[in-house]
This record gives structure tokens, sequence and C-alpha cells, in this order.
């Protein structure tokens, strides 16, 4: 056993320079990690209920009598539970069963179950019956014993609703449902409709989150100087937004020089010089798995921006302020478009492709277009 002794009026080895982790957002309890002594900023319980309880009413007011949740975020929308994300997002053999009253299954990988047997939103786990078998060329016949389950659990608990949702799956599973007299229905843009309005602990998660994206665009602006690559500033944004209790970043889209035009260029090695602009987009899957999202452009020192460079900041920051003032309660998406901050000519063919959209656990309806549609 170790004493470590320390004097606490001395202040020599606190850096008051260091980023916080998660700064207050709204709310004295925001700069608190994990404490026993204060009140969490999130409550993960009522974050968890709330969006169940949301998914559920609009099952009941649309007739379903269940729905099966291939898609991730889906997944963590309707439970909280997340277990190796990013493989089941190419990898459809991960799934719940959902009925509008009753218990909630899920269908895990082998051996995982514990991870989310933990949350009260899960009743029961059971191996998934799609393990391997596109792998394996087995579709065809894992098919049948996965609709037979699922047909089971929807008569049993589907309150004589034989509508069954389905977020995604392949057809092979649909089919093999609609055999055993399911009423199969593609249910993603409604249930990414019932997730458009969020809770208000959402909106902490979505604050939380920024904090988080915020930490890691700082952190990158400090690293800028002559002779850094792309790479080197985007692993920088990467490794933060980990730190700072974050998930993954959906894109590459850290650019400098004249690869900032056209956009949706991706990292590279390419050395940043002196005088050039670097340009960022976060597409952050952050803290508690929800989204931040928003682009930064940087100059790199040393000496003073171009008049093009202030005219190019300008205008930016004009678009940004004004289309935050239009934005009004009630407003329709063609309002929006139509009253939205003009681009200038010279610049139309090479814009975004919104004016604005919105975010959640991802970016999310709505997306507001341009006046022209595009």
């Amino acid at each position: 056993m170790s004493i470590v002794v320390f004097d606490p009026d001395s202040i020599e080895d606190v850096d008051f320079k260091d980023r916080m982790r998660h700064p207050a957002a709204a709310d004295p309890a925001g700069g608190m990690w994990l404490s026993d002594t204060e009140p969490s900023f999130i409550d993960a319980d009522a974050l968890r209920k709330g969006r169940l309880a949301k998914l559920r009413g609009w099952m009941r007011e649309a007739g379903y009598g269940g729905v099966v949740l291939f898609d991730p975020y889906n997944q963590r929308y309707a439970t909280g539970s997340r277990n190796m994300f990013g493989y089941f997002l190419r990898n459809s053999t991960r799934y719940f069963f959902i009925p509008t009253d009753g218990p909630i299954v899920l269908f895990e990988y082998p051996q995982s179950y514990h991870v989310s047997m933990v949350l009260d939103t899960i009743d029961e786990a059971r191996p998934s019956k799609l393990v391997w078998s596109s792998v394996s060329g087995r579709d065809d016949e894992t098919a049948g014993p996965f609709a037979d389950e699922i047909t089971e659990l929807l008569k049993k608990h589907g309150g004589g609703s034989m509508k069954l949702g389905l977020d995604r799956c392949s057809h092979l599973q649909a089919l093999a449902l609609e055999k055993r007299g399911c009423e199969v229905k593609d249910c993603q843009g409604e249930i990414l409709a019932v997730r458009a309005v969020k809770t208000p602990e959402e909106v902490k998660c979505l604050q939380v989150s920024m904090a988080g994206a915020e930490a890691a665009v700082a952190a990158v602006r400090e690293a800028i100087k002559p002779g850094v690559s792309e790479n080197e500033l985007f692993a920088i944004m990467y490794g933060e937004v980990i730190r700072q209790g974050g998930e993954f970043i959906e894109t590459r889209l850290l650019t400098s020089g004249q690869r900032t035009n056209p956009w949706f260029n991706e990292a590279s090695g390419r050395k940043i010089r002196p005088g050039e602009l670097v340009a960022l987009d976060t597409d952050t899957i952050g803290c508690y798995g929800y989204y931040s999202d928003f682009s930064r452009t940087f100059r790199c020192g040393p000496g003073r921006p171009t008049p093009y460079q202030k005219s190019l900041y300008r205008m930016a920051h004009d678009q940004v302020q004004h289309n935050i003032g239009i934005v009004k309660p009630g407003m329709a998406f063609r309002e929006i478009a139509e009253k939205a901050w003009n681009i200038p000519d010279r610049f139309v063919d090479q814009r975004y492709t919104s004016v604005m959209h919105g975010v959640g656990m991802h970016g999310e309806t709505p997306l507001h277009r341009a006046r022209d549609g595009l």
C-alpha cells in the first residue's frame, strides 16, 4: 500500500488551460462526469422510458401488433441498448421484437447477452437466428426459423393485430413472415417521424454531444500549423471525440488548401501550408449516441488572412446568422427555403445540398432544401 501526500492549498500541478469534460450546458450539473454526490445531467432511465413510450404510442395509433428492429439506431432509441454498433450497421443479424404492449425480446449475438440484459427496457434475450447465415450462404435456410419465432411472438403479444413493422431486413425474411400470416410493413420512415420530436432528456443529450464536438474542434484548431497533415488533424479530432465520451465520426471531411473546394474530399496525408484554410465537418455520433453536426474553417498561420479569405468568412457568418434568424415555430419547409440567405450566383453550382437539417441520433428529418429544390 502507498499513501499519497499532497497539499490541498497548492495549485502548481493544476493546468487551468486543460479542456473540461462535458462543459456545463444550461444546467449546473452538466459539468459533472460521474458523481454520487451531484445529480446526473442526463436521467438515463427517463431517457429510455420516454423514447420507448413515444414509439409504442405511435405503434398503438397505427395499429401495429409489433415491430422488428434491425437498425442499430432504432434499437438504441427504443431500448437504450448498444452492442458492436459498427458491426451491426452492416450485418443485420441482431434484432428486437417490440410489441405494442408486452415483453421486449432481444435476439442477440451469441454469448453477448449480458451486455444489454442490465437494461430494464429488455425483458428477454435469445440467440439470433440469423448470425452468420449470410456469410455462409444460408439465408434461405434461416428465414423460416426466424419467421416462425417472430410470428409466434406476434400472435401471443400483438393484441390480436398481425400488422408487423420492419425497419430493414432481407426480402427473404419479409416473404417468410408474410407466408405465416403477418401483414408486413416497412416502418423505417414512420419511426424516423416519431424520433423527429425530441423528449426533454434527448435535448440534454444533444447539448452534451455538442459540447464534446466543440472540444474536439478546439483541439484541431490548436494543432493547426505548417507541416501538419490532414490525417493528423483528423486523428486529433477523433481522439478528442472519444475522450469526451463520444462514439465515432461518420465521415472523414477534413481538408485543406485547394482540396476544400469542391467539398466532400476526405482527409489525406497532404501537409498544410502557411496561409491555407483548413475546413472540417464534425458528423459526430457523440455522447449518449446523439449527433453533433457542424462545419468550421480555420486559417493556418503565420500572417493575416487575405481580403478574399475575409470576404468568405463574412459571407459564411452572414449566412448562418440569417438562417438562424428566420426559423420560427409553425413555418412551412418551403417558406424556410424561400427566406433562406441568398447564395451569390458564382457559388451556386457548388453549394451544399440543403439549407439546414434535423439531428437526433444521426442526421435526421427535416431536411430543408434550397429554394430551387436541389
